[in-house]
């Protein structure tokens, strides 16, 4: 049998492990997973282009190294950023699982690329667009309990399409949300969501014809179904050319603004990443950097010789 061939399979049973482990070890994001998965295609690829027979258990450093330097030309800093810290991951599980003895990525610098902050609503914004919110229609009610929740509990948009009726522990003061990876988490909701969401269910939801499967999905389109992310993206996209809004927002930016917000007005960085369901508090640091004027603050409340 072919050599190459030999190869390829070796590759393609390792990438198959591999992608198994994020999923059920790991319990990554199919999105994550997706990513992993084209980058270590593209090492693939590149070696089947340029003839390297080697397979991923004996794959050098030196061919790893001018598919990255082959990459960089292509593709921005972020991005290749991105293609070396995945393929370090998975040459670092094929280390853990003693297919290989070492790490060809271990010699690898990754680009600097600087920390991209996220973008932010100021409290002001918030409320002119909730404001710009026309109430006489039946989506209008809709759209702002989901506005205020979006902003009120910091939630990815997926989360939000996805809350169900069943997930809302209004007299406890939480709700359970399903993350990344399907970990649930349980996060506290205010009074003023309570209040729009109650409104919402018993004056708007309550009249709708709800189509089978969707009964117990709380934010619902006019044909009684599940609403779409790019549903969101559409609303907040509308509300921010009503207003003139200078700036490039998504329903991301929301949860941005709830834990900047939250760290401005001396909220514990722990608490915002368990809201938020980071899995490190690595990445909820990076809201350290949006504002640090509330850090003077704290050393001059907290610290015993201020």
């Amino acid at each position: 049998m072919d050599l190459a061939y030999l190869c390829t399979m070796d590759w393609q049973h390792a990438l198959r492990d591999y992608l198994h482990y994020l999923r059920i070890e790991r319990g990554l994001a199919q999105n994550s997973i997706k990513s992993y998965e084209r980058d270590i295609n593209k090492l693939m690829a590149y070696l089947e282009a340029n003839q390297i027979p080697e397979g991923p258990k004996a794959l050098g450093s030196e061919a790893v190294q001018r598919f990255v330097y082959e990459t960089a030309k292509t593709v921005n800093p972020r991005s290749q950023a991105r293609i070396i810290s995945g393929l370090r991951g998975f040459f670092n599980y094929l280390t853990f699982e003693e297919y290989r003895n070492d790490n060809p990525m271990d010699l690898l610098e990754s680009p600097k690329i600087g920390r991209k902050l996220p973008d932010t609503l100021s409290e002001s914004e918030i409320d002119e667009l909730i404001g710009a919110i026309d109430l006489s229609t039946p989506e209008g009610e809709r759209n702002r309990a989901m506005l205020e929740t979006l902003y009120g509990c910091g939630l990815r948009v997926s989360e939000l399409i996805g809350l169900k009726i069943s997930d809302l522990f209004f007299e406890e003061g939480f709700i359970k949300v399903l993350g990344k990876g399907d970990k649930q988490r349980f996060v506290p909701i205010g009074a003023i969501n309570i209040k729009y969401i109650d409104i919402y269910t018993r004056e708007v939801r309550i009249s709708r014809k709800i189509a089978k499967g969707h009964e117990d999905i709380l934010f619902l389109n006019r044909r009684g179904k599940q609403l779409s992310r790019a549903m969101i993206f559409t609303i907040i996209k509308r509300l921010a050319e009503k207003i003139g809004l200078q700036k490039s927002i998504s329903p991301h930016t929301f949860r941005h603004s709830f834990a900047t917000h939250l760290l401005e007005n001396g909220a514990d960085l722990r608490a915002i990443q368990q809201m938020l369901g980071h899995e490190s508090i690595t990445t909820t640091e990076v809201y350290m950097h949006v504002d640090r004027t509330h850090l003077s603050d704290v050393m001059n409340t907290y610290h015993p010789r201020k």
